[in-house]
């Protein structure tokens, strides 16, 4: 019964975990780099196609974006996910995928009159309709008997909708483990979803340390934080472009802006306006308001009973096609525009920042953690000029970060939630953090909780029988860069062989059948091979 970690180790992004176990193989997680990488991942120890399960923690890109991927290279297996979080992969997956074919064409477009050879997005809408074909979705806090080797209960995480920590207990050999991933743990006192649960119980833990070296300040009155920025901004007579992630971030803001609107707390531009620039965050937010029983905390479950619906208000209105999204940047008066994506990567968020950039008088404001390499990073780092769509904006809009907005636990809550376990597990695992705060926050586990931890790089294995370490994975660090698009003929070569790979595991899976049907099925070998063999 083998660990090993594969993505988000000493990295914020990218998180995916393989286990193997009875003859059997699963991840948790499968998630896309955002931002440049520090360390080289590891790739998966087995074809796609011996892939047996899946399991999301939850359905941000960075734990879920690689899925159609792993389609595309033989994955058949099954990917476990809670009721909500099945139904946000559905769209975030679709969006990805949406969203890697354009800047695929764009930069086609221009690479065919350089003369540069042609780019493939990782993935296309096929692979990601094929996935979700796979998907089982499960309700939380439910014990799910997998299979005889391997039981699974999904918790809530706090962090998301539909976000969980997941509970396995695998078996091999008549011993039994039990290995708790934490998933991304949110931070209690969040708007419109419940507080993290704790757990009991763990053989190991594997856990991230987004926050792990800090911890955040009291949390203000974000509804009259936001205010005052919008009152500022629109006495300028500018907007405030406000970057966020299109599902959960985008909601929470909603929620306050609908308290800003109740509450009267502008006086002189009550009549606000609010333009939400994502078609993903609209979708996203009739997700939600389908999890209210199962997701919602009691606060905003006590608004719902009353008739009022916490995130919709007067004044909200939304963008779908891009001629609507185009048309928000003709508005002859300030506005507050939410759009997508948070780290100001892709998407339209970038068309609002190009028009706003230059503008003395609109307010960029950040809400939510920005990856070091990332426009959003550059511009929270005090960059003076930026370049979008191949030109270069001078940066004279206002930059601010609202502090304390966050959707993961900080420091204190983490080692809270890891001190829930009445029993020390034999070693806690620490993912999902910057370099140095894996091994930062591994150390203060170890003296504060008295509990064995570590900080394992991609590659790093572990024997959960035997609780000793087998394989090592490379410490070197990378050359910084962001994921590209590879080249066409390169990337379908690599679906070729991946779909070759399958065939060998189909083939291996076919001893002990029938002669006859083991003969048929090699003469349907051998006449593919005669048909394409030069």
């Amino acid at each position: 019964m083998q660990l090993s970690f594969l993505g988000a180790d000493h990295e914020v992004t990218g998180s995916c975990h393989f286990i193997k176990f009875s003859g059997r193989h699963l991840l948790v997680d499968c998630g896309m780099e955002q931002g440049p990488d520090l360390y080289v991942n590891q790739e998966i120890p087995v074809n796609a196609s011996d892939i047996d399960y899946v399991f999301i923690t939850h359905a941000h890109i960075d734990h879920s974006g690689l899925l159609p991927l792993l389609y595309s290279h033989g994955f058949r297996g099954r990917v476990y996910a809670t009721n909500a979080t099945c139904e946000l992969c559905n769209i975030m997956l679709k969006d990805s995928a949406h969203i890697q074919e354009f800047e695929a064409e764009w930069k086609n477009r221009k690479a065919k009159r350089a003369g540069l050879p042609e780019v493939t997005p990782l993935y296309n809408m096929d692979d990601v309709f094929g996935v979700l074909e796979h998907f089982i979705p499960c309700p939380y806090d439910k014990m799910v008997e997998v299979e005889p080797n391997l039981t699974v209960r999904f918790v809530d995480a706090g962090h998301l909708l539909g976000s969980s920590s997941i509970e396995m207990w695998i078996r091999e050999e008549g011993k039994e483990v039990k290995v708790v991933f934490s998933g991304d743990i949110g931070h209690s006192g969040k708007p419109l979803i419940k507080n993290p649960r704790y757990i009991e119980e763990a053989d190991y833990v594997v856990m991230e340390s987004t926050y792990g070296d800090r911890n955040h300040a009291a949390p203000p009155d974000f509804a009259r934080e936001l205010a005052k920025v919008i009152d500022t901004t629109f006495a300028r007579g500018g907007n405030l472009v406000i970057p966020a992630f299109s599902v959960g971030r985008t909601q929470e803001l909603l929620y306050f802006l609908r308290r800003i609107k109740t509450e009267s707390m502008l006086s002189r531009f009550q009549d606000f306006e609010v333009y939400i620039d994502s078609p993903l965050a609209v979708e996203a937010t009739n997700i939600f308001n389908k999890n209210v029983a199962e997701c919602f905390d009691e606060e905003a479950l006590s608004l719902v009973k009353k008739g009022i619906n916490p995130i919709r208000f007067e004044g909200l209105k939304v963008a779908i096609t891009s001629d609507e999204s185009k048309m928000i940047n003709f508005i002859d008066k300030p506005i507050v525009i939410i759009s997508a994506s948070g780290m100001c990567e892709a998407g339209r968020i970038r068309h609002h920042l190009k028009h706003n950039l230059w503008r003395k008088e609109s307010t960029i404001l950040f809400v939510g953690y920005q990856v070091a390499g990332t426009l959003g990073n550059a511009l929270l780092g005090g960059a003076k000029e930026v370049r979008l769509f191949g030109e270069t904006i001078h940066v004279e809009a206002e930059i601010l970060n609202l502090p304390g907005i966050s959707g993961h636990a900080d420091k204190d809550h983490l080692t809270q939630w890891a001190a829930a376990f009445k029993n020390k597990p034999k070693k806690i695992f620490v993912v999902h953090g910057d370099d140095k705060v894996c091994d930062a926050f591994a150390r203060h586990l170890k003296e504060e909780l008295g509990v064995e931890a570590a900080a394992p790089y991609s590659g790093d294995g572990f024997d959960l029988i035997e609780n000793v370490q087998v394989a090592q994975g490379s410490r070197m660090m990378a050359e910084k860069r962001k994921d590209k698009p590879m080249r066409a003929s390169s990337n379908i070569f690599a679906r070729l062989l991946a779909a070759g790979q399958r065939l060998l595991s189909v083939i291996n899976r076919c001893e002990g059948m029938p002669n006859k049907e083991l003969g048929r099925f090699a003469d349907q070998i051998n006449s593919l091979c005669d048909k394409w063999e030069r």
